[in-house]
């Protein structure tokens, strides 16, 4: 029939450092509704995706590609990248899982499993290798997603969000809270520091509360500097938001920190995802080091 269009195909290509939780994230799509195809050979790509394959028919596709593949290839990972994003039929996003050494080396360590890169070799070796030619495909990813202290549910949660089939559109906003002893949250894209608030640790009855607790609210809020700096923080991201979304951003990373990850920084982040709720935005909220135990192990994400 002349002037029917042809809804195109949603894949998405998952891969990252091995151990990230590439394997439980194409579960996850395949829960949501993707057909999950793991470790396709590069070459099969075109094969899989052809023009009759593409058809407003069929289900969205989930593609597992890492350094297991057996004609796998950073250079040919592109061109056949490149390919799928050139074939109208077809809407591609590539999603990477990273996570840091240290938690790598400890669920390897737990599994006992020998790392894909190092199977003569001490496991930090393969990680750093893996790391140093998967560079390039992360700088590529349109979704990047650290798992070193993320639980199953919070990984869950984020694929959901971005990738769930029956979502809208518009630019969904990731709002984490945590503390500086662990280090900055490696997926965020805006930082926020308010360690320089009024400090409920140092109130004997607050200390063992947190930023959810209504005495530790109060306590940050009668802080006279703490209204003015949210006032500022939600205007500007008021003129952020809009512009991100005009230039086709779809996810948005805020993390707030204090010194413990606690008092200052999970009240903060609640009072911002309220005024993003009256705003109408999608949100996540995601306190990270609030309990104290700076994240769940992560063993299971192999």
């Amino acid at each position: 029939m002349t002037g029917e269009t042809k809804t195109p195909r949603r894949v998405v290509i998952v891969t990252g450092m091995s151990g990230a939780g590439r394997t439980t994230s194409l579960k996850m799509l395949e829960d949501l509704g993707y057909e999950a195809v793991d470790n396709l050979p590069l070459s099969m790509m075109a094969t899989l995706l052809s023009v009759e394959a593409a058809s407003s028919g069929q289900r969205p596709l989930a593609m597992g590609v890492d350094v297991r593949n057996r004609d796998f290839g950073v250079d040919a990972f592109l061109d056949a990248l490149d390919r799928l994003e050139s074939d109208q039929d077809v809407d591609v996003q590539m999603l990477y899982l990273d996570c840091d050494g240290e938690t790598l080396l400890r669920r390897y360590t737990e599994t006992r499993r020998r790392h894909p890169l190092a199977l003569d070799r001490p496991v930090p070796d393969g990680i750093r290798l893996e790391r140093n030619l998967l560079a390039p495909l992360r700088d590529r990813a349109d979704v990047v997603i650290d798992t070193s202290q993320k639980t199953l549910w919070i990984l869950k949660e984020r694929i959901g969000e971005q990738f769930g089939l029956d979502l809208g559109l518009g630019l969904s906003v990731n709002v984490t809270s945590f503390s500086y002893r662990r280090g900055v949250p490696r997926e965020s894209d805006l930082v926020f520091d308010v360690r320089f608030l009024a400090n409920p640790h140092y109130d004997d009855a607050l200390r063992p509360l947190t930023g959810q607790d209504s005495g530790v609210g109060a306590y940050i809020a009668a802080d006279p500097d703490f209204d003015v700096f949210l006032k500022s923080l939600t205007t500007m991201l008021g003129i952020l938001l809009p512009r991100y979304e005009a230039e086709g951003k779809s996810y948005l990373t805020i993390a707030v920190g204090c010194t413990g990850g606690r008092h200052r920084s999970v009240y903060t982040a609640e009072r911002l995802v309220e005024w993003l709720q009256n705003q109408g935005r999608r949100y996540f909220l995601y306190h990270r080091d609030m309990d104290g135990q700076g994240g769940q192990n992560g063993r299971d994400m192999l």
